[in-house]
């Protein structure tokens, strides 16, 4: 009587383990890009939040702050996005009649290539990193 061995050689099952490694060294440099994307968005949105705050209170008091966090300037509470993978910072240069937001990236949003973002009073946006294709705003 013969008998029949049931299962996987050790050949397949290394063969099987190469494959997947190699579909995840593909994988994964995707998925940290679109991990950085995700989180730059709230870097965008907390920028462009602030820029309408500025705004406003120009209409009412026809020049722009400096002060994010208290009640005589903007009111924000806190000047970090909402998970903390950006913190905002402003210049506004003597006479208040324009300003600069920067949105520094924190954690482990500071690897990303486009560093900060940036908008000033006229709405124009920028970054301070390498981004060749110009997909940060």
């Amino acid at each position: 009587m013969r008998r029949v061995s049931k299962g996987f050689t050790l050949m397949e099952l290394v063969t099987v383990m190469a494959i997947i490694a190699l579909l995840a060294a593909i994988a994964y440099p995707s998925y940290q890009n679109y991990a950085f994307r995700a989180r730059r968005t709230e870097g965008r949105e907390m920028l462009q939040r602030i820029a309408a705050a500025q705004e406003r209170f120009y209409t009412n008091r026809n020049t722009y702050t400096s002060d994010l966090t208290t009640a005589a300037g903007l009111n924000l509470g806190t000047t970090s996005s909402e998970s903390g993978h950006y913190n905002i910072t402003i210049d506004v240069p003597a006479g208040g009649q324009t300003y600069t937001l920067t949105a520094s990236p924190l954690g482990v949003q500071a690897n990303d290539k486009c560093a900060n973002l940036t908008v000033n009073n006229v709405g124009a946006r920028g970054f301070s990193g390498d981004a060749s294709n110009g997909s940060c705003w």
